[in-house]
């Protein structure tokens, strides 16, 4: 018979499952599909991890889970409210939909190219680059004629290169982002010599 789960590890899966929901509600409502932000949900969110954080952890393990919960969080709360920002003030923001303009078809006959390079020391510190480098692949993979892939997945496999090619001795880690037959390519690369501009 499997051990019960602690209450802690019941908190913390309720934490992840009210982190997703909000995520698709500030998905929804970015794509203008809700009509106002989920200040409801993201009030149960936030009680819930200032909760968590007065437990008691068991385990080293159930701390670095609850801690990349709430980085995860920290970095979605910074992006949605510039996201809001922006639309107050009537500007595109980081959460807009990019307009279709009439030189689309133009840029599609080009076919090979790099769209964006993007040096990263330390992603969950370098937020705004990271943001940047997804929205390029976002656009990137539209152009292409496919579906962007969600934040969160992007920021994971971000960081699992930036740590694996730093566990390899590289300080700095490339990214590129480029078009070649049609297809998006996304590669890591460790950085040799200087940063990249």
């Amino acid at each position: 018979m499997p051990p019960e789960a602690s209450a802690i590890d019941r908190e913390l899966a309720l934490l992840e499952a009210e982190l997703k929901r909000l995520e698709a509600e500030y998905n929804m409502f970015f794509a203008g599909r809700l009509p106002r932000p989920p200040s409801g949900t993201r009030a149960r969110v936030q009680a819930l991890v200032k909760r968590v954080d007065r437990m008691p952890f068991g385990n080293y393990g159930e701390r670095f889970r609850f801690t990349t919960l709430q980085s995860r969080f920290s970095a979605f709360i910074d992006l949605w409210d510039r996201g809001l920002r922006s639309r107050e003030e009537g500007r595109a923001g980081p959460l807009a939909a990019q307009p279709k303009n009439a030189a689309e078809p133009e840029r599609r006959v080009a076919a090979d190219r790099i769209l964006r390079v993007t040096t990263l020391t330390d992603p969950q510190q370098e937020t705004d680059k990271l943001h940047d480098l997804y929205h390029s692949l976002a656009e990137a993979r539209r152009e292409a004629g496919q579906d962007a892939v969600p934040f969160h997945r992007f920021a994971e496999l971000v960081q699992t290169q930036v740590s694996s090619l730093r566990a390899n001795g590289s300080s700095e880690v490339t990214f590129r982002i480029g078009l070649k037959d049609g297809k998006v390519n996304f590669t890591a690369r460790p950085l040799k010599g200087g940063p990249v501009e």
